[in-house]
């Protein structure tokens, strides 16, 4: 058995969807995209949460809670060894 020689088994792998092949194919004209509209277009998608110019949701609800995370102190750990080094 040679790495040249392999080969999937049979039904493991599915045929490519060809969209936008003509109405007989099931694919055609809209190719599965709907009508018109922003999501239509190519490059055309809107960001998580996003509630087409309503107030999102996350913006609605009140905030909660503080988070320390702006202030805190970090802390360099240092070996005793290290320190001893240093004379």
């Amino acid at each position: 058995m040679r790495l040249h020689s392999l080969k999937n088994t049979k039904g493991a792998t599915h045929r490519r969807k060809r969209v936008g092949c003509g109405e007989g194919s099931g694919r055609g004209k809209t190719c599965g995209r709907g009508g018109k509209g922003q999501t239509a277009r190519s490059g055309g998608s809107i960001r998580p949460g996003f509630e087409g110019g309503q107030m999102p949701l996350y913006r609605r609800l009140p905030q909660r809670g503080f988070n320390n995370k702006k202030f805190r102190k970090e802390y360099a750990h240092i070996n005793l060894s290290v320190i001893e080094r240093l004379e």
